[in-house]
């Protein structure tokens, strides 16, 4: 019989498990339970540890709002975004390197004219960013569109300031032409802390560990026929890039940015986005 005990407590559990939905469900869960039931002796959770845990997931969940996702802050800090993102996001050298999404992009930003400037509050140190998208031979990519979206000089994105900000400040998407080129105008990224005023905010402190992510700008790259990258370019020497709270850095997206003295500008951040087709050459592993 398949009564409960400890020593076979995985297997008791995944034997209930006779009609499921779907091989890879099966697979899933049966992995869940048992790396779960492990965890649990190996660290040999009491009963006010685990009441304690109940008590930090329902309030994860009641945080949650359209515009702050608690469980996707959660899931960054403990690096389980990175690792989802380098498994599913594998590519041949060269390719340009993912990141992490992060939780405050926004459908609808608007198409805008090539070079235009993002920035509608006016605030910030403002910055050319500019480059090329290209092919894994260096081929222009024509009709990629580049969108963009980045915090502004307080440090806050246009969605956790409703009323304050101008809506889609700092973000826009712009299409490449036949020489896949893309220009715009935003303002030098500064660095900031994800919301800590919560629940993740708190296991962050008790684990002795800052909130703070280093000044990034973020991209999404997509065109036709090509694979599509999410991924953000960070401003060398930022203090935070050996500790970001998500994990998010890279080597290949840390980019200097120039001081520069013009009208338009007063800095300058060049870097060329390498895709790689949805053939075999883009897939995971090649």
């Amino acid at each position: 019989m398949n009564y409960f005990t400890e020593d076979r407590s995985p297997d008791v559990v995944n034997a209930r498990m006779t009609e499921v939905s779907s091989p890879r469900l099966h697979r899933v869960m049966t992995s869940l339970v048992e790396h779960l039931h492990a965890f649990i002796k190996d660290v040999e959770l009491t009963e006010p540890e685990w009441e304690a845990a109940i008590d930090f997931l329902t309030r994860t969940g009641q945080i949650c709002t359209d515009t702050r996702q608690e469980f996707i802050l959660l899931s960054d800090v403990l690096g389980v975004s990175m690792l989802v993102d380098a498994i599913n996001n594998r590519v041949p050298d060269g390719a340009t390197e993912t990141t992490v999404f992060g939780p405050f992009h926004v459908e609808g930003a608007p198409e805008r004219e090539m070079g235009a400037n993002i920035s509608l509050d006016g605030k910030g140190e403002t910055c050319l960013f500019e480059g090329r998208v290209v092919d894994l031979h260096g081929n222009p990519v024509e009709d990629a569109l580049v969108s963009v979206w980045s915090d502004n000089e307080d440090g806050f994105y246009d969605v956790q300031q409703p009323g304050i900000q101008p809506a889609f400040n700092n973000r826009g998407i712009f299409r490449t032409g036949p020489d896949g080129r893309y220009a715009f105008r935003g303002i030098k990224p500064v660095s900031y802390p994800i919301p800590d005023d919560g629940p993740v905010g708190g296991m962050l402190a008790a684990l002795g560990r800052h909130p703070w992510r280093p000044a990034h700008m973020h991209f999404m790259i997509t065109a036709n026929g090509y694979r599509r990258v999410i991924t953000h370019i960070f401003v060398a020497g930022d203090p935070y890039l050996v500790s970001d709270a998500v994990f998010g850095v890279k080597q290949s997206l840390i980019v200097p940015f120039e001081k520069v003295d013009r009208p338009t500008e007063s800095w300058r951040a060049h870097f060329d986005f390498v895709l790689c087709r949805t053939d075999a050459e883009g897939r995971p592993g090649h």
